[in-house]
């Protein structure tokens, strides 16, 4: 049988019903009635659809303040919204958006009565996140005009929308739908029908491994939240944002994503099955993994698992001078990094001409400081004169910390550790830098390991605050005590973890990369839209396939290949197509193709 719409002229969706008026659905109704739309909204409670006029008063009044709408331009928008508490409203829309709650039995309803009201040629979407459209669309008489529309919260600020097309949708309801979104300033991504579709489908299973973290002890809620801010350019930790969106709507989501996956990143943490059946769902309730000021405040309030700012511990060791090992990029922006701080730095390398050349890179760096106005000249000169390049390691036999900044090679890092243990006098603290290699290991190249710890910066160490503190089962908390000191003083901000995989960041930063590649290679959405999605639905700075490029595809699979050893899980399992990229020599930008092909230097 033909369908309705396939011998009709193109769409024109100009007047549009929005089914539910809550904070999503008054936001997608402002959108459109300021977009020119005339808009039919509908709720079955009165007072929601008050609140939703409300919403919109207020939101354009502030325009008008702001110059950015004339009280003429408000006045019309305003007229453009009419409120309705019966579904028959909807029989003028040429399209429909259900925004009700996320309940199969909910959605059916309104459907099929949609189904009895609506013209045949009346587009109808779902704005669900978590429940399949195709099984919503089965479910009507015309499935061929049924598809998802997913925004984000809040609606007129957030530029995402994906638009989820079935294997029964229709080309020209789609192509309507797209267009419209286009039309109204926001930027279309398109996906197949799985929970999550593309920014939710990578953002959960990221925010449900940081909600598995903080339940296993392994580093506290401020910890994990500082540490993706801060390495990472994340405008919200996970945890964080797993308040804001609400407990129990993201374990909606994961159970949703785990029926389809069958993955265990996907299987919601106990933790938030445990929060949610508290009431303990977030901003919202007051409270969640962390507490507010009040039910729906943004304003975090100490509780009894607030670090305590006055808490007594162990005294750290005096630390005036710094051995920094290696003459790579690392080396010389933590040697930097501690010059910049009053540190009197020795920064060895294998060769006297290697030691050189990465002082000079710090010159270098110093200068284009000194250019932008960040830095006097003198400062820099002075600076320059605390490090003193050396040809070897014997020159570390008076410093007080000597911080290992060489390969990402256990074997020879180990062999460093064992000279080191040799040469530094009683007391000195040894420091790794590595991101995936085990501290207790070089810990274990030393008569000393109980002076061995993990400083884990990120690059470019001048630039970025964050590193990562790793005590293993051997540190004492003298030591420990005395990095953090460290930490303040060269203005960093440390978080602690323990010696496992990963750490914090890229525990929880490259299995979201590796997803993102499986998508890819499952076709279920292309590469544009999902480092579109990520940019503008999660709020990072690069989408996952730039970011991979720029560390480099080689450097990514070998730490996801460390974290697969570690934890065994499945899902943690290389995907294959970063696995062939490498193997063919596809590095990212460094050698000119990785997921995008660069212009070679």
């Amino acid at each position: 049988m033909a369908s309705p719409l396939s011998d009709l002229p193109p769409l024109s969706l100009k007047t549009v019903a929005v089914v539910g008026l809550g904070t999503m659905g008054s936001g997608i109704a402002e959108v459109l009635a300021r977009a020119g739309r005339e808009v039919i909204g509908i709720d079955v409670s009165q007072a929601a659809a008050t609140k939703a006029v409300a919403a919109l008063e207020a939101s354009t009044a502030r325009a008008v303040e702001r110059e950015r709408l004339s009280e003429r331009e408000r006045g019309d928008v305003l007229a453009r919204f009419r409120t309705f508490t019966d579904l028959q409203a909807a029989a003028e829309a040429d399209l429909v958006i259900e925004v009700a709650p996320e309940s199969y039995e909910i959605k059916q309803q309104i459907f099929r009565a949609l189904d009895r009201i609506v013209r045949p040629d009346t587009v109808l979407a779902t704005g669900t996140n978590a429940l399949s459209v195709t099984r919503l669309a089965a479910d009507t008489e015309h499935p061929e005009r049924v598809l998802g529309l997913h925004f984000f919260n809040p609606a007129p600020a957030m530029k995402l929308v994906e638009v989820v097309s079935t294997v029964l949708t229709g080309p020209a309801p789609a192509a309507a739908v797209t267009s419209l979104v286009s039309a109204l300033g926001k930027d279309p991504v398109t996906a197949g029908d799985r929970p999550g579709f593309i920014a939710d489908g990578l953002l959960f299973g990221y925010l449900n491994q940081a909600a598995a973290m903080y339940e296993a002890n392994y580093a506290s809620r401020e910890d994990i939240d500082a540490a993706m801010k801060l390495g990472c350019g994340l405008p919200m930790g996970p945890l964080e944002l797993l308040d804001l969106i609400g407990v129990d709507t993201a374990r909606t989501v994961l159970e949703a994503m785990y029926q389809a996956s069958h993955d265990r990143l996907h299987a919601p943490a106990p933790i938030l099955k445990q929060l949610s059946e508290a009431g303990l769902t977030g901003r919202k309730s007051g409270r969640g993994f962390y507490s507010y000021e009040a039910a729906g405040s943004a304003a975090i309030v100490a509780d009894a698992l607030t670090p305590r700012q006055d808490a007594q511990g162990a005294r750290g060791r005096t630390v005036e001078s710094v051995g920094v090992a290696g003459s790579g990029t690392m080396a010389s922006g933590i040697a930097e990094v501690f010059a910049k701080s009053g540190f009197t730095v020795v920064l060895a390398a294998r060769s006297e001409e290697k030691a050189e050349k990465a002082k000079a890179r710090i010159a270098t760096s110093l200068q284009r400081s000194v250019d932008k106005g960040r830095l006097s000249a003198e400062k820099a000169a002075e600076t320059l004169a605390r490090i003193t390049p050396s040809g070897s390691y014997d020159s570390f036999a008076e410093v007080d910390l000597a911080v290992e900044a060489i390969a990402e090679d256990l074997e020879i890092k180990q062999q460093l550790f064992s000279q080191l243990d040799k040469i530094c006098k009683p007391g000195a603290v040894l420091a790794t830098t590595t991101s995936s290699l085990p501290v207790v290991a070089c810990a274990r190249a030393t008569s000393r390991p109980q002076d061995v710890i993990g400083m884990h910066f990120f690059n470019p160490a001048p630039a970025m605050k964050l590193v990562e503190v790793v005590r293993t089962v051997l540190t004492q908390e003298e030591v420990h005590t005395t990095v953090r000191e460290v930490c303040a003083r060269i203005r960093k901000h440390p978080v602690d973890c323990g010696d496992r995989a990963g750490f914090i960041v890229n525990a929880l930063l490259f299995p979201y990369l590796n997803n993102a590649v499986k998508m890819l290679e499952e076709h279920y959405a292309s590469l544009d839209d999902i480092d579109t999605a990520m940019k503008l639905g999660g709020g990072y700075p690069m989408g996952p396939f730039e970011l991979l490029d720029v560390v480099g595809l080689d450097v990514s699979l070998a730490i996801e290949r460390v974290l697969h050893a570690e934890f065994r899980d499945p899902g943690l399992a290389p995907a294959p197509l970063l696995e062939h990229l490498v193997a063919a020599g596809c590095l990212g930008r460094k050698t000119g193709r990785g997921f995008r092909e660069y212009a070679r230097r």
